[in-house]
């Protein structure tokens, strides 16, 4: 078995390290994901971006809608 890590989007060059959120979760924990498939809509200050899945598989969900994380840091995890 394979862990993929999805990390939150680099949104900002000026402030690498600060903090956005999940916006929306697009697939439940545990659900089975294309490669590609939307899982999530993601928000740093007032900029939302989508973010796919980069392999199919079972996918795990790392942190909560609304919970402040790092750019960079993995929010959820695709088990193929």
């Amino acid at each position: 078995m394979t862990i993929t890590q999805v990390p939150f989007p680099q949104m900002s060059d000026d402030e690498p390290t600060a903090e956005g959120v999940v916006g929306t979760w697009f697939v439940n924990h545990g659900e089975t994901v294309a490669a590609g498939q939307v899982i999530a809509e993601v928000q740093f200050e007032k900029v939302s971006q989508d973010v796919e899945a980069p392999v199919a598989g079972v996918m795990y969900q790392l942190v909560a809608e609304s919970v402040g994380i790092a750019q960079g840091q993995p929010i959820a995890r695709i088990d193929n």
